[in-house]
């Protein structure tokens, strides 16, 4: 089926550019605040424990995880994707080269960067406050798929990060108007090594996928972690499976994302995403395994 002629924006006040990008993170970070306030006002899915956290402590940690998300997203895709935008800070031939890196307006976040951003955002928040550590992180992720999934909406309506190709019926032809506009009249050109852009073939919706598998179902295994397997109870453990159930998902769909230009011939067979995404699982893993094997917390 064709790509629908989405315009990446929504709406311009003056020569102010409102876009279902930007849009989709404040989508994300309103309804993760709103969940995570739910989840510390709701004490008995934290017994014999208590919150970690009280509703003034949330509110100051959302500030902390949105410049964790922002910055970490942004650092994270130059160093992973386009380390170039950090040469350019001291080479670039313009000042509009030499800022390319906090041109956020002009696309490039990464999931595993913003994950780290918003890890060093909690770290250094429960230091500061003296609390919970990993109960903060398990009550913050507990609430991280609705991020993921306006994210990945936001990567469709923009027409980025596109599948590989393929026949089946549901594919998806992203050669649409605006991709010509961007990439010539066939969708595609050839570049430093790599061909840049959709090109005129039918590639899987990889992007609705991952708003799916990263969004949909991993906030339903992360609810009944939280609801019906009460495992708030046990720091880290929610953690756990967030890094786990990600990692997997990821390295799984990345079987039908389109490799980053560039990085199409990673050692081994996998790609940017994939050895990203290892780490994680690794991490997950072990936090669930020392989760499994402790008492709940009773204070």
């Amino acid at each position: 089926m064709p790509f629908p002629e989405f315009d990446p924006v929504l709406f311009s006040i003056g020569p102010l550019d409102i876009r279902w990008y930007a849009l989709a993170y404040v989508a994300g970070i309103v309804l993760g605040w709103w969940y995570a306030a739910r989840l510390i006002k709701n004490t008995a899915i934290w017994a014999p424990g208590k919150p970690p956290i009280s509703t003034p402590q949330l509110d100051d940690l959302i500030l902390w995880i949105t410049l964790g998300i922002i910055l970490g997203g942004r650092f994270g895709y130059a160093l992973f994707y386009k380390p170039e935008l950090y040469g350019h800070l001291f080479t670039g031939a313009s000042w509009g080269e030499r800022l390319g890196l906090f041109r956020l307006w002009d696309g490039g976040m990464s999931f595993h960067g913003g994950m780290i951003g918003t890890t060093l955002a909690v770290l250094i928040f429960a230091w500061r406050t003296k609390l919970r550590t990993l109960s903060i992180g398990d009550m913050a992720l507990a609430a991280a798929p609705f991020g993921l999934f306006f994210g990945r909406m936001a990567n469709f309506i923009n027409g980025e990060l596109w599948g590989r190709e393929t026949t089946v019926p549901w594919g998806v032809n992203f050669c649409s108007n605006r991709a010509r506009e961007a990439y010539g009249a066939t969708c595609n050109f050839f570049q430093n090594g790599s061909w840049i852009g959709p090109g005129d073939v039918v590639r899987h919706p990889s992007q609705l996928y991952e708003a799916g598998l990263e969004g949909i179902a991993l906030f339903v295994i992360l609810w009944l972690a939280v609801y019906k397997w009460r495992l708030l109870a046990k720091p880290g453990y929610v953690t756990g499976i967030f890094l786990f159930g990600y990692g997997l998902a990821r390295a799984s769909l990345e079987n039908f994302r389109q490799p980053d230009a560039g990085l199409e011939n990673l050692p081994l067979g996998l790609t940017m995403g994939m050895f990203l995404s290892i780490p994680m699982m690794l991490i997950g893993a072990w936090l669930i395994w020392r989760a499994w094997n402790r008492p709940p917390v009773a204070a």
